[in-house]
């Protein structure tokens, strides 16, 4: 499985001029907890991520209104980028790298294509797990229909007394 695989929408943008109460009328609107920032240049060109985590802690946290901010104000520079082509396992490994919880998805010539979150590679992850108990139960289940019981008994099952009423 790779990265680009989990990618499902596409990427919310916002101007790096926005205002906050845009951003987050953006967010609203889009279902979304982080946007990119870009550029005004054309083609624009990604500048930051800005999250509602960073809305709450950087703004309302900190008694701020927010209203002489911008997008690119209050937008993490430091970006954290994987290749579309990337494994689960090196995506959680730039995640841990970098201290984010979101990466940028980018195409051989460095486009932006998407945005996976922990979210979703924990989702992702989730599933393999999950194919991995079900091959595990499957393989028990096999056994039992082909494999014929043992002839010889097992012996009495022991019994063992219940917990804490050991003697001392």
């Amino acid at each position: 499985m790779n990265i680009a695989s989990l990618c499902h929408r596409e990427v919310v943008a916002v101007p790096a001029t926005a205002s906050l109460p845009q951003v987050a009328a953006r967010m609203s609107q889009e279902h979304v907890g982080s946007v990119v920032v870009v550029s005004a240049e054309d083609p624009p060109r990604v500048t930051g991520i800005l999250t509602d985590r960073d809305l709450a802690l950087d703004v309302v946290g900190s008694g701020q209104s927010g209203s002489n901010l911008s997008a690119g104000d209050l937008a993490r520079k430091s970006l954290a980028a994987v290749p579309g082509s990337a494994s689960l396992q090196e995506a959680t490994a730039a995640m841990e790298k970098a201290g984010v919880r979101r990466l940028l998805v980018v195409d051989e010539a460095g486009r932006v294509v998407g945005l996976v979150a922990a979210e979703d590679l924990m989702a992702a992850i989730s599933d393999e797990l999950a194919h991995l108990a079900r091959a595990l139960r499957g393989g028990i289940e096999r056994e039992k229909s082909e494999r014929k019981p043992n002839s010889v008994p097992a012996g009495p099952r022991p019994v063992f007394p219940a917990f804490g009423t050991g003697s001392k």
